[in-house]
C-alpha cells in the first residue's frame, strides 16, 4: 500500500506530538529526526503527483470496463458500462480515493471472471493495468535517508 498525503501527514503530525521522555537523546532522537525528514519527502512526493496519479488511474480502470463491458457486462447487471461513463467531477483527494475505491473494487470483479473465462488477452491487459498503477504511485526513498 502506497500511503496517501493526509496518511504522511498524520503520521508525521503523531510524531511530533508524541512526549519524549527526557532520556530520549542522542541516537534516538537522530532516527526520529531522520523519520520526520522522511515523512515530509514522500508527503511532498505524493503532494506532487498523488492528484494527477488518481484521475489517470480512475481513467485507465474505466477505458478497460469500457473495452470489456460488451462481453462482460451481462454478468455485472451494467455496472461496467456505468463505471465506464462515470467522470470524476470532484477533484478533491478523498473524492478521487472514493471513486478509486469503488473502481478497484469492480476490476478486481472483472478480473475474477477474466480469469475465471481464461481470457488470456483481457487478463493481460488488466495485469499490466496493476503494474502500471503500482509503478505510478511508488514513492521513492531518498538514497540518504534510505541507507
Amino acid at each position: 500500500m502506497t500511503p496517501s498525503l493526509p496518511d504522511i501527514l498524520i503520521g508525521h503530525a503523531a510524531a511530533l506530538s508524541a512526549p519524549q521522555p527526557p532520556e530520549s537523546s542522542g541516537d534516538y532522537l537522530a532516527g526520529r529526526l531522520g523519520l520526520l525528514a522522511m515523512l515530509s519527502v514522500l508527503a511532498a512526493q505524493e503532494a506532487s503527483r498523488g492528484v494527477a496519479v488518481r484521475i489517470w488511474e480512475n481513467g485507465a480502470i474505466r477505458e478497460v470496463f469500457a473495452s470489456a463491458a460488451a462481453e462482460y457486462d451481462p454478468a455485472f447487471a451494467g455496472a461496467l458500462a456505468k463505471a465506464a461513463s462515470a467522470t470524476d467531477e470532484d477533484r478533491t483527494w478523498a473524492a478521487l480515493d472514493d471513486s478509486n475505491d469503488s473502481l478497484r473494487r469492480l476490476l478486481i470483479r472483472l478480473h475474477e471472471a477474466v480469469e475465471t473465462r481464461r481470457d488470456s488477452a483481457l487478463d493481460r491487459e488488466i495485469l499490466n493495468l496493476y503494474q502500471a498503477m503500482a509503478k505510478a504511485r511508488r514513492l521513492e526513498l531518498p538514497a540518504a535517508l534510505a541507507g
